[in-house]
């Protein structure tokens, strides 16, 4: 049982976002400053949302497989771990046309053995936009697909707690189009995470079928 918690500790990185925020430690003893008058804050905005997802997303076109190919974000346990990410497939399937939830299956390797984590993303009323909850409402992820056409790419956007990871996902591994990478380089750009905060994944020795024993139910939360 340690080691599946291990797992999921080390993999909460590649499937979502991160649950901390980065921290600074500061030693010595300081006096109290002086108290000012402080500014006025400003209105807090999400990055979800001001990034809509794509017009009209077909929910239907969207299952099937999805293979990671690159990650922007600034999740401490990928700085500090990003060049020992391994390849990671997602295959989306919703149950029917009139459900309001999509069914996930993410397989990735940890210690060289395959597992497979089952989740849920339930649909809002904006097509392209889901959310997967968490234990409490504030640790929901909420989800974005930002951009897609279906066939070869899909650019997610997930946040939680404030924080925001994006994802490029393709359906294939073979034909990785130089464009489409800009692309997503550039919209991470706009999102403050540039090249120093980008993890490409490898696109070989995906995992297939998963035992029993390695498949984690995360329904309807882990």
């Amino acid at each position: 049982m340690a080691g599946v918690w291990r797992f999921m500790l080390a993999v909460v990185a590649v499937m979502c976002v991160c649950l901390w925020g980065s921290t600074e430690a500061v030693g010595g003893a300081k006096s109290r400053p002086r108290p000012q008058r402080r500014p006025p804050k400003k209105p807090k905005v999400d990055p979800v949302d001001v990034t809509p997802p794509a017009q009209n997303i077909d929910m239907q076109r969207m299952t099937g497989t999805w293979y990671l190919l690159n990650t922007a974000s600034k999740c401490p346990y990928l700085i500090n771990h990003g060049t020992k990410v391994e390849p990671t497939v997602m295959t989306l399937t919703r149950p029917s046309a009139s459900d309001q939830t999509l069914s996930v299956s993410t397989k990735t390797r940890h210690n060289h053995q395959c597992w497979e984590i089952l989740q849920v993303y339930n649909l809002s009323p904006t097509p392209g936009q889901l959310t997967l909850k968490g234990p409490r409402p504030e640790l929901n992820t909420e989800i974005v697909i930002g951009e897609t056409d279906y066939d070869s790419y899909a650019i997610m956007y997930y946040q939680k707690r404030g924080k925001i990871t994006m994802k490029l996902y393709g359906r294939s591994v073979d034909d990785l189009s130089e464009p489409m990478l800009t692309k997503f380089e550039q919209l991470a750009e706009k999102q403050n995470l540039g090249l120093a905060y980008l993890f490409p994944f490898p696109t070989y020795s995906h995992c297939g079928a998963v035992d029993q024993d390695h498949i984690i139910n995360c329904v309807p939360t882990c």
